[in-house]
């Protein structure tokens, strides 16, 4: 039986509708800033074969492509009426969970003894126990180290909350009542659904409710065929690098292969360098996972927003990964800063999109969402307090015709800012600035988004900074078609004083009291030769403070004085170069620190490394990549070295040659 188009367009919005509700209340009942202001959670609703058919539009992370059905059958046993499954364990829940702090519910809806469908959620709790404060930090080099590890088992068992369980769960984190209040929250929102549910059902039929399901998923796919269609059939190569593995400067290389049939896409990541020893690994398990296809989602929304939001629209994508790669780690390696990587990732693939449609796609945003964490101890109980002050994004990609967005980037993630009064008021800080950080977009005929400026002072002694996720420091989110590419990520303590310091890639960092903390975003790449942008976009830039005199002048050939554009200098300017109006092929500018790099690591140079590597045991696979980028680059570990120029390029070549023949 397949439901009629006009009663399967009112049962797709019902439920997303009761999607919407689900969210609504679990934003609504949380504790912890980083889920009821930052709403880093998600909800759905799931088929009896493990698929998202209804999902919110507006609220939470849009990660779709998840299956269910795995962690499921880790359970051991069916879930039951009142049943209510509780994990956090990214191996055992087949990725369905990436990293330790993202606490997962799961309950079955019956009617009448059938089961109809399931609920979903899942928050980012404030802290799971584990080495650090919030758990995450980029030197883990096992999942241990990450928290507690809950297995799939029953939170809930007829009704009945398994106190047993939570007793273990309160003992293992810092913040025992605060995520305890979160977790009641999830259990609200899934109670939610279940009203919703049941009203369906009665309004609609147990076998119609079953049956839309399966047409919205199949909906769904062709809608999103129909757009994918739109690619030009052709294979696709993109790959983009992370500033460095998390324990060495060496970079890490997300490699992507995009095939384009007939409006299906084949996503071959092969090429993507091993897993690391330390916390940037992404559990895909080998599955076609929600972090590896979440640009094909925005790709497919944007040219169709009447598609359902549902996992029926990546039906037409496949995926193959490599065991024993970032993308794909064996168990036990840690991946609690897996979104960092998620980052490059789909930086790689919209990199292929842009070689297949360049007109079609943004730039890359500025390539990092960091969730800014305090540790302190509270002054009246002596507890520590842990809490995410705010979640500090960057500036988002310009795209042929207009400029990216200003502090706002929801390339990956949908996570919102905190305001100041909240963080001041749950936390010993004083939020001196928020705002747009000026020169930090990439100069283009369409200009990238800027990124954010956030500083705070630290008003207790004893406590200590953390932030995940910070990359960009060194290879910069690239333009296209002649446009520039975005300012670099900085962290600087004291900024402004005699006491100011550049932190880098911070991990956990000591604060005095009165110590300041100042964390500059990076802005998207920008489009287009800047020497095209018109001369009174440039002065508007510069009159809001996005755009200095200095950049205006050197990036845009606009020649400012006295609030004005000099004319006659600004035409002298730009007659110094030739402008490329539109070039033939699409173009990428990468950076001199990228460009040198490429120069050295090739793209069939780092293939066969990593074949090599690949062929050895996981146990050396790690130390022998290390000692290899020692010898040929020993440069690259002198902090006070110019990466910008490498060494003798011919030399190096031959010396990574002769070490990847010595693998082999």
């Amino acid at each position: 039986m397949k439901i009629d188009p006009v009663s399967l367009e009112i049962l797709n919005t019902k439920v997303a509708a009761a999607a919407e509700e689900m969210a609504l209340t679990l934003k609504r009942t949380a504790r912890s800033l980083y889920v009821k202001e930052a709403v880093d959670f998600a909800v759905g609703l799931v088929t009896r074969s493990g698929r998202f058919f209804g999902n919110p539009r507006d609220f939470g992370s849009a990660l779709l492509d998840y299956d269910i059905k795995p962690t499921l059958d880790a359970l051991g046993e069916p879930l039951g009426e009142g049943d209510v499954l509780l994990t956090n364990h990214p191996y055992m829940s087949a990725g369905l969970v990436s990293h330790t702090p993202d606490l997962t519910l799961i309950r079955p809806y019956f009617h009448g003894g059938e089961l109809v469908c399931y609920g979903y959620n899942f928050i980012h709790s404030t802290d799971i126990g584990g080495k650090v404060p919030s758990s995450i930090s980029p030197s883990n080099s096992e999942i241990f180290q990450e928290g507690l590890l809950i297995p799939p088992l029953k939170l809930v068992r007829g009704g009945e909350m398994n106190r047993d369980v939570l007793a273990i769960y309160r003992a293992n984190v810092r913040t025992p009542d605060l995520n305890v209040q979160d977790l009641t929250a999830m259990l609200a929102a899934l109670e939610t659904g279940a009203r919703r549910i049941a009203e369906m059902v009665a309004g609609h039929g147990f076998e119609t409710m079953i049956q839309a399901q399966d047409d919205l998923l199949e909906y769904a796919a062709l809608k999103a065929r129909e757009v994918l269609r739109r690619i030009p059939d052709g294979t696709y190569d993109f790959w983009d690098y992370m500033d460095d593995d998390g324990v060495t400067p060496v970079p890490v290389r997300f490699r992507v292969a995009m095939t384009v049939t007939d409006g299906r896409i084949h996503l071959d990541f092969d090429g993507t360098d091993p897993q690391v020893a330390s916390a940037y690994n992404v559990p895909t398990l080998g599955t076609r996972h929600a972090w590896l296809t979440v640009r094909v989602l925005h790709f497919v929304t944007t040219h169709d927003p009447t598609v359902p939001f549902n996992g029926g629209l990546f039906e037409p994508i496949t995926v193959s990964t490599r065991k024993g790669s970032i993308l794909d780690p064996e168990f036990p390696a840690a991946t609690g800063v897996r979104a960092a990587s998620a980052y490059r990732l789909n930086d790689a693939v919209t990199g292929a999109f842009a070689r297949a449609v360049p007109k079609d796609v943004p730039t890359p945003s500025g390539g990092a969402m960091v969730p800014v964490v305090l540790a302190e101890y509270d002054k009246r109980s002596g507890a520590r307090n842990v809490l995410v002050v705010n979640s500090i994004i960057v500036g988002s990609g310009a795209r042929y015709g207009s400029d990216g967005y200003d502090g706002v980037d929801g390339s990956l993630s949908t996570i919102r800012n905190t305001p100041a009064e909240k963080s001041e008021l749950e936390a010993g800080i004083d939020v001196l600035h928020y705002g747009l950080n000026r020169d930090s977009a990439g100069a283009g005929r369409w200009r990238g988004g800027l990124g954010l400026a956030f500083t705070f002072r630290v008003t207790q002694g004893g406590s200590a900074v953390l932030g995940r996720g910070l990359e960009r420091f060194y290879f910069r989110p690239w333009g296209m078609a002649g446009g520039k590419p975005g300012a670099n990520m900085r962290v600087v303590r004291n900024i402004g004083t005699e006491a100011e310091e550049d932190l880098g890639k911070i991990d956990m960092v000591a604060m005095e009291e009165g110590d300041t903390i100042t964390f500059l975003t990076p802005g998207g790449g920008g489009y287009g030769d800047p020497f095209l942008r018109p001369p009174e976009a440039v002065l508007e830039d510069v009159r809001y403070g996005f755009v200095s005199v200095e950049a205006a002048e050197r990036d845009y050939g606009v020649a400012i004085a006295d609030g004005a554009v000099d004319k006659d200098r600004t035409e002298w300017l730009r007659a110094q170069r030739p402008v490329i109006e539109q070039p033939n092929e699409i173009t990428f500018d990468f950076g001199p620190e990228r460009d040198a790099w490429d120069r050295v690591f090739t793209d069939d140079a780092v293939s066969r490394l990593n074949d090599a590597l690949m062929r050895l045991p996981l146990a050396v696979r790690q130390e022998k990549r290390q000692a290899l980028f020692r010898h040929v680059v020993p440069t690259l570990f002198d902090p006070a070295a110019n990466r910008r120029s490498l060494g003798n390029e011919d030399e190096l070549q031959r010396k990574l040659a002769q070490e990847i023949a010595g693998i082999g």
